[in-house]
């Protein structure tokens, strides 16, 4: 059984009744079609054994439920966090003071990378939960009977699960490894800082003229700023090969900028008259900190690449860690293009890592 609340006072008649529990399993419904930032519609709560449905859609600030969160003395569950925290940006914008994600203690504690909350219940307790309403449409009312049967089980085991994760992980030795992350994963979240540097991302351009590789990055970090601000999905703006044809050959005009981008559903006249006067501006004082773009890996990159690889899987099966866990691949060709440690290889995973990845620097 679950409480349905669709009023702040009845959120925080409910949050009261449950003073003294400290685990705080929550899970998002949320839909994000047609705009940029995720449109709450449902948040699921469990404290001790009660499950609450959260009407989103009639709620105010979530006050009650905020407030429990960013008390450190609680500890925030959820599983794979990182667009359930997003989503709930309007709710606690710092993020939980505590969070434990299952899915990155699952990993951690030897049970696979990327595990999908419904085959980690079914892999610890042998229950199959439903997953047909993965996709619905979460912000119709009232809600269906299978809607809302699936909502309550996105939280009913995260307090059982973490029992067993927090075990695991104590005899391990890695507790304080899965609170680096979790902290690192709320940090990235809250700062979600604009890249700087977008067009590095594109080697394809790597021998463009310097000119042009500035109006790429001058387009690319408009449309993170421009997502945002009309609250629209970025490729509605401006997708990857609309950037990088307008970059490398810039219209004169915005007669000729219609005709290249009539296919952009979010592109109209506002936004086009950005692009054209972006495209248009004599160069500033921001672009010369426009960095060149790296050249595709060398041949000696690449094996350095392949060995670094190597080493990671070694330490990794030697650890009893997936590879993906201990270090993606991205994060060993940042560290070959900028020769400089990455941040998010900071903390556990120096004093594994960095000895090793470093002697195979060309």
């Amino acid at each position: 059984m679950h409480a349905w609340i669709d009023s702040d006072t009845a959120l925080t008649t409910w949050i009261a009744q449950h003073s003294d529990s400290t685990l705080v399993a929550l899970d998002t419904e949320f839909m994000r079609t047609n705009t940029f930032a995720p449109i709450l519609a449902l948040v699921q709560v469990k404290l001790g054994d009660e499950i609450a449905l959260l009407d989103s859609t009639r709620l105010g600030a979530h006050a009650a439920l905020a407030a429990r969160l960013r008390d450190p003395a609680n500890i925030c569950l959820m599983h794979s966090a990182s667009e359930d925290l997003e989503a709930l940006a309007s709710v606690v914008p710092s993020g939980p003071a505590t969070l434990f994600d299952t899915q990155i203690a699952a990993a951690m504690a030897g049970f696979g990378f990327g595990l999908s909350y419904q085959k980690l219940v079914a892999t610890l307790f042998g229950v199959d939960l439903p997953k047909s309403e993965t996709r619905s449409d979460w912000l119709q009312r009232p809600l269906s009977a299978a809607q809302l049967d699936y909502a309550a089980q996105d939280v009913a085991w995260l307090p059982q699960i973490h029992a067993r994760l927090a075990d695991a992980l104590e005899s391990l030795g890695r507790s304080e490894w899965l609170a680096e992350d979790c902290s690192r994963l709320v940090e990235r979240v809250r700062r979600a800082t604009l890249d700087s540097q977008p067009q590095r991302a594109f080697r394809s351009a790597f021998d463009w003229p310097r000119d042009n590789q500035i109006l790429l990055r001058r387009l690319l970090r408009w449309r993170e700023t421009a997502a945002r601000h009309y609250d629209k999905p970025r490729s509605w703006l401006l997708d990857d090969a609309h950037a990088l044809d307008l970059a490398q050959r810039p219209p004169t005009d915005d007669d000729q900028l219609f005709e290249r981008t009539k296919g952009l559903r979010a592109l109209r006249s506002a936004p086009r008259a950005e692009v054209l006067a972006l495209l248009q501006a004599p160069l500033g004082e921001d672009d010369a900190a426009t960095t060149a773009i790296p050249p595709p890996m060398s041949s000696a990159e690449k094996r350095a690449a392949t060995a670094m690889k190597d080493a990671v899987a070694d330490i990794a099966r030697q650890l009893d860690l997936p590879e993906g866990l201990l270090c993606p691949r991205r994060h060993i060709e940042a560290f070959l293009t900028d020769r400089a440690w990455p941040g998010a290889l900071e903390g556990w995973r120096k004093p594994l890592l960095f000895d090793p990845l470093n002697a195979k620097l060309p």
